[in-house]
């Protein structure tokens, strides 16, 4: 079997993104291609068809490759909380809680399981496609380190190093890690590729060269800036500190950033509306005025996340939103907040206690330790939508006695004949008495475009009726294509193991 690992000079070099095309590419090539990455932290995830929790990145991964979402594909997942602790995730289940101060030896153990997962996706495929996390120059995590080079040794995969050049300094931060990690960690680098590059590559031939001659690493080419690739979800909340821009006749949507924001990708089909304007509000910003519609999304602590929106004044903009008569849109943590009050008798989230929330919907929440993981599909406002549940709590309220879904658990594929409709089990969701207020735990559910066009018409502009996750589809096609064209895609496959397809 054979496997390839693509390390980065950093965060939000391109990593994730560079992965999933690569996965496109080989599966196009004939291919059965996993994705894998030893350690993630991210409160952006996905559910898996077994009910367990990976990454969001592997899931656009898993996509890519054409194949269904396993937890092996993520081993570890942390999950950052508002107290300096992440959740920990291993193999799809919440196993507790890591803090800052005993990261690194809570992290050491995790290495077998790491390695068991890894084995067990290289068993079932021709080519596993690993993605490293933060960076190799990063020398003060390396001991224990289960995400970068302690896995790549241990699993004796080569690695090849990205490095994204639109942020400038790229020789230096290719050149450079080659001189502060341990010689056998560089004996595991094979090369080296560059991402986001705009302009003329001929002007980089001779920052390309010394790279190559400086590391000793050869390079595996140069991939220019790829404009589809904004179409694709990102794990990485640093996406996300952009501002208003020109509105030019569109309804405007707005969604404050919180803290602890969690599967923010939720928002992305509004954001590829050609008639929405999509502000993510940082800190230190009023929520607009203007907004015709103001979003709360999920968050991985809700509680002390409400607390920071009260701190902000932002809980004042979204009470005068609601008294000028404009819609509010709660999902998963924005929900609860939306209610009377959120009750931690256990502690989930920190100190036991109970919040007052900010009363827009007649429902309370009580957090627990049962941890709700399911895919889902069902009907709301007359259509049909997929999504999935990742939440701690129940709520219940006489909102709730108008809610926004009716459920079904998402079937398997012998699990009810073809072209049936599921049966309606369960509510979800609330909505206020006069329909403006609407909180749920459903993510994804604005995927489809049935329902995001009555969302739309709701605040009044239309869809344009594109189905994102064939959006996404045709972006991952899009970002191989470029991959096929300024990479040495048969050079990567021959180091890997698998050889050249085509």
């Amino acid at each position: 079997m054979a496997g390839l690992m693509l390390q980065g000079t950093g965060s939000d070099v391109g990593k994730s993104v560079l992965v999933a095309g690569l996965c496109r590419a080989a599966a196009n090539r004939g291919l059965r291609v996993l994705p894998f990455k030893p350690q993630n932290m991210s409160n952006n995830a996905a559910v898996t068809p077994e009910g367990g929790e990976i990454g969001r990145a592997q899931a656009l991964q898993a996509l890519a490759a054409r194949v269904p979402l396993q937890v092996d594909m993520n081993p570890v997942l942390l999950k950052p909380q508002a107290d300096r602790t992440s959740q920990l995730i291993v193999h799809g289940k919440v196993r507790g809680t890591i803090g800052a101060a005993n990261f690194r030896e809570a992290r050491r153990p995790l290495l077998p399981e790491v390695l068991e997962s890894y084995r067990r996706l290289e068993a079932r495929c021709d080519l596993v496609l690993v993605e490293g996390a933060g960076s190799p120059a990063e020398i003060n995590l390396r001991e224990g380190d289960i995400a970068n080079m302690g896995f790549a040794r241990a699993a004796g995969v080569p690695v090849v190093l990205a490095g994204d050049i639109d942020r400038g300094g790229v020789i230096a931060a290719i050149v450079g890690t080659r001189a502060v990690i341990a010689a056998e960690d560089a004996a595991m680098i094979h090369g080296f590729l560059i991402n986001k590059f705009r302009g003329d590559p001929a002007l980089f031939a001779d920052g390309y060269g010394a790279i190559e001659r400086m590391s000793g690493w050869r390079g595996y080419g140069v991939l220019p800036w790829v404009a589809e690739v904004s179409q694709l979800p990102s794990e990485d909340a640093v996406i996300l500190e952009r501002g208003l821009r020109g509105r030019e006749g569109k309804v405007l949507v707005a969604c404050p950033i919180l803290p602890r924001i969690a599967n923010f990708d939720d928002l992305d089909p509004l954001r590829q509306e050609p008639g929405v304007e999509l502000a993510m509000i940082p800190p230190g910003t009023p929520i607009p005025a203007e907004a015709d519609l103001v979003v709360l999304p999920g968050s991985k602590a809700t509680i002390a996340d409400l607390a920071f929106l009260r701190a902000q004044g932002w809980d004042i903009d979204v009470l005068a939103h609601r008294r000028r008569g404009r819609a509010v849109l709660g999902i998963c943590g924005g929900y609860q907040m939306l209610g009377r009050s959120i009750a931690d008798p256990l502690g989930i989230e920190g100190p036991a206690g109970e919040v007052p929330g900010l009363g827009l919907l007649d429902v309370a929440t009580v957090l627990g330790d049962r941890k709700a993981l399911r895919q889902v599909e069902g009907t709301a406002w007359g259509a049909d939508f997929t999504g999935y549940e990742m939440h701690m709590g129940v709520t219940q309220g006489a909102d709730a006695q108008r809610p926004f879904a009716r459920l079904a658990d998402a079937p398997t594929a012998d699990a009810r004949p073809a072209n049936t409709r599921p049966t309606d089990t369960q509510p979800d969701g609330a909505t206020s008495r006069d329909g403006l207020v609407t909180g749920t735990y459903c993510h994804g559910l604005l995927a489809r475009p049935g329902l995001r066009a009555r969302l739309l018409e709701r605040i009044g502009t239309a869809s344009d009726g594109a189905d994102h996750d064939a959006r996404v589809d045709a972006a991952l096609d899009a970002l191989a294509a470029a991959m096929e064209r300024h990479l040495d895609i048969d050079g990567l496959l021959a180091l890997a193991g698998t050889g050249a397809h085509g």
